[in-house]
């Protein structure tokens, strides 16, 4: 079987993408649909990249003179045409793939979906396969003068990715810009969330890398797996992460063993501004007077998602003057959290219950005595309020000395690609 898919163009790395597909032998790095092998670089700076496409298991036909050719559904695309681009020359195929009500999913697929056909000499068509949305492959056959249809199981494989970009405004407009899945940038805000603090920390120059997992079927991703590893280079300063698995327990680590994950989150709230900061001096816009402010409001719109800052016990949640919806959270030892002005809470959130680190327990608003939606958050240490922008929060425990040795090991090749990308020089793939 002959693959027919035209050799890709020469294409040039553009500083603007942000996107760096580098791939050393032992690295294994893919693009977005499949391996890259090394790369060929020429002096003008553009680079040719072969891409490897995994064929579905189908049993031969018997027949040497048969085809494989490769395409991807486009915008505006129909039966005939997409057959047209794969050199199938079968009118009955075409009336079957067109009209009959067993190949409606392949009428409904998305543009850049992949679609492989197997053809012979004559451009008949002997099997048509596409993705059947769930990680599976949906199959048509040649079945004497007719057409079946089956579906073929997952055929899931882990893969790994790695994505770097600079940040101009946000973390998620640079991880668009990217093309760095939004669960992994969810992770990576998750990771350095206790180490910076996304709503005033970041700079424009600020640069992150990532290393991650993808779940592939049939060569197509379906699911963004874990991150592995990650770096944040925040006013000049870097943080590393590297995924530990010790035991039936994991965690982030930095290259030294030192754990990544503080106790308490920096902030409840993904990606809002910061309205009003801790303050023993702020005019209050309701009570037209002069009081403290010992707390935190993040400014985002009613609905948006409010998260534990740490593990804890709920030991009220309903109304209180001034703060309206509230929810108070006791965390290990001498801390405690409020949460404030909530527009509604999580579903079933009850007095007593145990929440983790990150859950939702509710929702932004403007309920009690507040003048926009936002969230009021304290941090209390003993029962009194602290600035939960600069105390210093409790650290998770580091890597054992009896663990270091398997920790090292473990992580030595996410190092090795986090150190990769750290030393690309982005201004030099602007050709």
């Amino acid at each position: 079987m002959l693959p027919q898919k035209p050799v890709p163009r020469p294409r040039k790395f553009r500083f603007r993408q942000f996107v760096v597909l580098i791939c050393l032998p032992f690295l294994g790095i893919v693009t977005a649909f499949g391996f890259v092998p090394q790369p060929v670089t020429s002096a003008d700076g553009t680079a040719t990249v072969v891409e490897e496409v995994a064929l579905p298991q189908i049993a031969a036909s018997g027949n040497a003179s048969t085809f494989w050719r490769y395409d991807r559904v486009q915008s505006g695309d129909t039966p005939a045409e997409l057959l047209r681009r794969l050199n199938v020359e079968d009118r009955a195929a075409e009336n079957y793939l067109r009209s009959a009500r067993t190949a409606e999913s392949f009428r409904k697929l998305a543009p850049g979906k992949a679609v492989q056909a197997e053809t012979d000499a004559d451009g008949k068509l002997l099997a048509l396969s596409y993705p059947d949305g769930a990680g599976g492959q949906i199959l048509v056959e040649k079945a004497g003068n007719a057409f079946a249809i089956r579906t073929l199981p997952a055929q899931l494989e882990k893969r790994v990715f790695m994505r770097t970009g600079t940040i101009k405004t946000t973390l998620f407009a640079a991880a668009d810009e990217a093309d760095l899945p939004e669960p992994a940038a969810n992770q990576l805000a998750d990771i350095f969330g206790s180490n910076i603090d996304f709503h005033h920390d970041l700079r424009a120059g600020d640069k992150f890398s990532v290393v991650y997992e993808v779940s592939c079927s049939n060569g197509e991703p379906v699911r963004v797996g874990r991150v592995l590893a990650a770096e944040i280079i925040n006013r000049d300063k870097a943080y590393r992460a590297l995924y530990f698995q010790d035991g039936d327990s994991g965690g982030y680590y930095s290259p030294e063993g030192h754990s990544m994950q503080r106790a308490f989150l920096r902030s409840p709230v993904e990606f809002s501004r910061i309205s009003s900061g801790f303050t023993l001096s702020r005019f209050h816009p309701l009570l037209q007077k002069w009081r403290a402010h010992k707390g935190v409001d993040f400014a985002a719109p009613i609905g948006t998602k409010v998260k534990a800052t740490a593990e804890g016990t709920v030991s009220f949640v309903g109304k209180q003057t001034g703060y309206g919806n509230v929810i108070f959270i006791k965390h290990q030892g001498r801390f405690s959290t409020v949460y404030g002005h909530l527009s509604r809470f999580a579903p079933h959130l009850h007095t007593g219950q145990t929440v983790a680190k990150g859950e939702v327990i509710g929702y932004v608003g403007k309920t009690g005595w507040a003048t926009g939606p936002h969230l009021h958050y304290e941090f209390r240490v003993d029962n009194k309020q602290r600035n939960p922008l600069s105390v210093a929060m409790p650290v998770a425990p580091s890597v054992g000395n009896d663990r270091r040795t398997a920790f090292l090991d473990a992580t030595r090749d996410l190092s090795a690609r986090l150190g990769v990308l750290h030393n690309i020089n982005l201004a030099q793939l602007d050709q």
